[in-house]
């Protein structure tokens, strides 16, 4: 389906929703965890992909009700918008965009602003260094670092604060309480790594660059530019791979793993998981950095 045909009928299926009673609106904001803070609605926040929705719960607390725009297990380099998701989209009072590069947002972010022109946009990448992949494109895999998720947290509070000033000593109490605990997975990611000899990774999605440069790793890029390698590139990663001690290949489950099990199988390794599109952002993190520790 086109993305002209989906956007019509979300069009359509909004106008319809907006139509309904007062009562209505109230019974489906209950369901999907809504209802009120005090005399007044919880703020309604909308964002791009699962990490965020923690971010954001994270600061807001029970002020926030959060919906997500591209469902957990889902690639945002070519996932579509339910026509749900954009009626959701059109209650929000705040959405939360990366502001990277990720693909999905390139496409349909003024498709999203038009649906809901009332509602606060907020940029996560807003004081992030952005690593140019080359070519003039930037990484967009910027919460992948524990340091970037710290400014991304600031930028939601900024964001929270806007819309609800009475709120503010909540927001920022929340706030610093978490970028502690981002702190602390800092400290516990920089120990796990510092042991590694071999200081390359060979992942098949080159989404880990911001968190190789925070910890002294060095990616190593199955897929490039979004395609997968030529034989003689697969060759060639299967010689580096030999030369270099490595034995792990990282998939990311939105990607297939064929290409990753050729490579494996060819230098006697395994395929290990790791999401980085996962939403529990600071146990997920945790995880994945034991994982690559032990690769």
């Amino acid at each position: 389906m086109s993305r002209m045909i989906v956007f019509g009928i979300a069009v359509f299926s909004l106008l319809i929703v907006l139509a309904l009673s007062f009562h209505l609106n109230f019974h489906l904001n209950n369901e999907r965890g809504g209802g009120v803070v005090g005399d007044e609605w919880k703020i309604g926040v909308m964002v791009t992909i699962p990490p965020q929705a923690e971010f954001v719960r994270s600061v807001g607390g029970e002020n926030v009700v959060v919906d997500i725009m591209i469902p957990p297990g889902e690639n945002p380099h070519v996932y579509e918008p339910e026509p749900g998701r954009l009626i959701n989209l059109s209650r929000a009072r705040m959405y939360v965009m990366m502001g990277s590069g990720i693909e999905f947002e390139r496409v349909w972010m003024d498709e999203i602003i038009s649906l809901n022109s009332e509602m606060l946009i907020v940029n996560c990448s807003k004081g992030i260094e952005l690593i140019n992949e080359g070519g003039g494109a930037a990484d967009p895999h910027i919460w992948l670092s524990p340091r970037n998720a710290r400014i991304i947290v600031r930028n939601i509070c900024e964001g929270l604060v806007e819309i609800d000033p009475a709120n503010r000593s909540y927001y920022e109490s929340n706030m610093n309480s978490y970028i502690n605990a981002l702190d602390e997975l800092d400290r516990r990611i920089s120990e796990k790594l510092s042991q590694m000899e071999c200081r390359k990774i060979l992942v098949y999605h080159p989404a880990w660059a911001y968190f190789a440069r925070d910890y002294g790793l060095e990616q190593i890029s199955i897929e490039k530019e979004g395609k997968d390698p030529t034989p003689e590139g697969i060759a060639h990663i299967i010689e580096q791979a030999k030369s270099e001690g490595i034995d792990t290949v990282f998939v990311s489950p939105q990607f297939s793993r064929e290409t990753a099990d050729v490579i494996a199988d060819a230098i006697g390794g395994n395929v290990v998981v790791i999401d980085p599109l996962a939403e529990n952002y600071l146990e997920n993190m945790g995880k994945i950095a034991e994982m690559i520790a032990a690769s």
